[in-house]
């Protein structure tokens, strides 16, 4: 069964995006992992409900590899990037990638995203801009920067 196939529109559907879709074994348990998204955020009613949703769609569909458990959750703040758009929505921020062979003799690059087509993103890294052809990369997520916060106001009595 193609389950980004039959995922995607239920999430899509409940007004979410579907940010990806995993099976596979964790600690002896088999684990139905979907990740959804929503500008602001998702918050646990959304998941819920679209948890529900995906539960009776894969009931339908004859989804039955045994015992399982679904996860519904969001991607976080060091989000993964998989699709042209995703690098697109988030040009001028900074990102991790991993390529399946070396490019400027490196295999891990991070920078702030400049500009991304359908083939490659261009990052702008410490030693000049780099041209990634997206078809190499391995692995890409954005990188939260942990910083310190800015002090509060006091308020004048």
């Amino acid at each position: 069964m193609d389950l980004e196939r039959a995922v995607a529109p239920v999430v899509e559907a409940a007004g979410l995006e579907f940010v990806d879709v995993t099976f596979r074994r964790e600690a002896g348990r088999r684990i139905l992992r979907v990740t959804v998204d929503r500008e602001g955020g998702v918050d646990l009613g959304a998941i819920s409900l679209v948890s529900e949703r995906i539960s009776r769609r894969l009931d339908v569909e004859g989804f039955e590899p045994g015992p399982y458990s679904l996860e519904v959750s969001s991607p976080g703040v060091e989000r993964p990037l998989r699709r042209p758009a995703d690098f697109a929505r988030r040009i001028g921020e900074k990102i991790r990638v991993k390529t399946r062979r070396p490019v400027d003799d490196a295999r891990s690059h991070t920078g702030t995203i400049v500009a991304a087509t359908d083939e490659e993103v261009t990052i702008a890294t410490g030693s000049g801009e780099r041209r990634l052809p997206l078809e190499d990369i391995a692995s890409a997520r954005t990188v939260f920067e942990w910083g310190p916060k800015a002090p509060k106001k006091r308020s004048k009595k």
